[in-house]
C-alpha cells in the first residue's frame, strides 16, 4: 500500500467502529499501510486493549522523533440524533463526518501520511516512531502506558514526541499545548446514624457535616496561577444521599470533588490538604468521613525550547499563525509521554469532538499533514 492521502486514510479509519475498547480494524489497517511503506510494526496488546508500535529507521538511532495518538473513540450515543451514519465517513459541505473525525482519527491519518512521505528523505541514522493506542478514551491503563512500558523493556526510545490531539479552539494554527493540568477526584462518604426526622436527637445526620466540608472546599482558593498555568480549580461534581423518604434522616451521604491543578501542586500535597479538611470537619461534627482519591495525572509542562519552537515554526509557516503555547484543557496521553521524553501537542480545531454529528473540515486534514511533514523535516534538519 502506498496511500498517503490523509483524507482517504481518515475516511478508512472512521469506517472502523473502534469504540473503546474495540479495535474495530483501525490498527490492522494502519499496520498494513505502514508496513507497505517500510515501517516495522508490532502489536503491543495488553489487558484486552490493542496498541500499535511502528518504527522507520534504525533502533537506537542518533535522533528519533515520535508521534502518539489514538484510534479509539467515545460511544456514538443516540444514533437517532445523528444526521449521518456515525461510522459512514460521509463527505458533505466540505466536511468529513463521523465518530472520531476530529478526535482524533484525522490527526493520526495526517501524521501517518506525512511519515510515509518522509520515508524518501529520512536520514539513515534517524528514526520515526508511531505509538498508536486504542485506550485513550477509556481507563488509559493499558494504552499509551503499555506502549511506553514495552518500549522501555525493548530498548526503544524517543528523543521528542508530538501528540496529535485537537488543540485549536476555533482557528487552525492558533494553539499548541506544552503541558497539561493535573487531574484528581476525591470521593467522600460521611456516615452517621439513621433516625426519624421528628426525633433528630436520636439520629446522627451526616448531611450537614458533608455539606460543610464541600462548602469549605469550594470556597478555598488553591492558587492564583503560575508562569505557564491558569489558577487551579476545584469543582463539587456530585452530592448524593439516596434517601427517598422525607421523614427519615439518612445514615450515609456521599459527595465527589474534582480538582484540576497546576504545577504549584502535586496530587500528594492536595490529598494531604483534603485529608486535613476532612479530619477537621469530622472532629467538629462527630461524623465519620472517609475519602478515596483517584489521580488521573500530574500537572506537567515542557518548557519552551527546541521542540516547541520547531512545532510553532511549522504551524506558522503553513497557517500564518504563531500558535499560543497553552496548558489549558483536560488531560491527554501526553501526561504519560512526558515521563519518557519532551512532548508537545498540536492538532486540529476540536469544536465537534465527542458531539453528535462529529465532523472535520476536509481542507484542514491536508493542512495538518503539511504541518506534520514540516515538523518532521525541520526536526531532523
Amino acid at each position: 500500500m502506498t496511500e498517503t492521502n490523509p483524507v482517504e486514510i481518515t475516511r478508512r479509519l472512521i469506517e472502523c467502529p473502534s469504540v473503546t475498547p474495540e479495535e474495530g480494524g483501525a490498527l490492522v489497517y494502519l499496520a498494513d499501510l505502514l508496513e507497505g511503506a517500510g515501517f516495522v510494526c508490532t502489536r503491543v496488546d495488553r489487558g484486552g486493549i490493542a496498541n500499535l508500535f511502528a518504527r522507520l529507521g534504525p533502533k537506537g538511532a542518533r535522533l528519533t522523533l515520535g508521534f502518539n495518538g489514538h484510534t479509539d473513540v467515545v460511544p456514538v450515543g443516540d444514533t437517532g440524533a445523528w444526521t449521518v451514519q456515525p461510522f459512514g465517513a460521509e463527505e458533505r459541505d466540505g466536511h468529513l463526518w463521523g465518530r472520531g473525525a476530529t478526535d482524533m482519527k484525522s490527526g493520526v491519518a495526517a501524521w501517518v501520511a506525512a511519515a510515509m512521505d518522509a520515508t524518501r528523505d529520512l536520514p539513515d541514522d534517524c528514526a520515526l516512531i508511531l505509538a498508536i493506542t486504542g485506550d485513550e478514551e477509556g481507563d488509559a491503563t493499558d494504552g499509551t502506558k503499555a506502549l511506553l512500558d514495552w518500549m522501555d523493556q525493548n530498548g526503544e526510545a524517543m528523543d521528542a514526541c508530538v501528540v496529535g490531539e485537537p488543540t485549536c479552539p476555533d482557528t487552525m494554527g492558533e494553539m499548541m499545548k506544552i503541558g497539561r493540568r493535573g487531574s484528581m477526584t476525591a470521593f467522600f462518604t460521611a456516615r452517621g446514624v439513621q433516625g426519624h426526622a421528628a426525633y433528630p436527637h436520636r439520629a446522627k445526620n451526616p448531611v450537614p457535616a458533608l455539606a460543610r466540608l464541600v462548602s469549605d472546599l469550594d470556597a478555598h482558593v488553591l492558587d492564583e496561577g503560575t508562569a505557564h498555568f491558569d489558577a487551579s480549580t476545584l469543582a463539587v461534581t456530585t452530592f448524593d444521599v439516596g434517601n427517598p423518604a422525607t421523614n427519615v434522616i439518612p445514615a450515609e451521604a456521599k459527595a465527589t470533588v474534582n480538582i484540576r491543578f497546576n504545577d504549584a501542586h502535586t496530587s500528594a500535597d492536595l490529598t494531604d490538604w483534603l485529608q486535613a479538611q476532612m479530619d477537621r470537619v469530622a472532629g467538629e461534627t462527630g461524623i465519620e468521613i472517609g475519602m478515596v482519591v483517584k489521580v488521573s495525572g500530574e500537572s506537567f509542562v515542557t518548557p519552551p525550547g527546541p521542540l516547541s519552537d520547531t512545532v510553532a515554526a511549522a504551524v506558522e509557516a503553513e497557517t500564518g499563525l504563531r500558535p499560543v503555547m497553552s496548558t489549558s484543557g483536560g488531560t491527554s496521553d501526553a501526561r504519560f509521554v512526558k515521563d519518557h521524553c519532551p512532548v508537545v501537542e498540536f492538532g486540529l480545531v476540536g469544536k465537534t469532538m465527542h458531539q453528535v454529528d462529529e465532523r472535520v473540515e476536509i481542507a484542514q486534514i491536508g493542512q495538518l499533514k503539511s504541518i506534520y511533514g514540516r515538523i518532521i523535516r525541520d526536526f531532523f534538519a
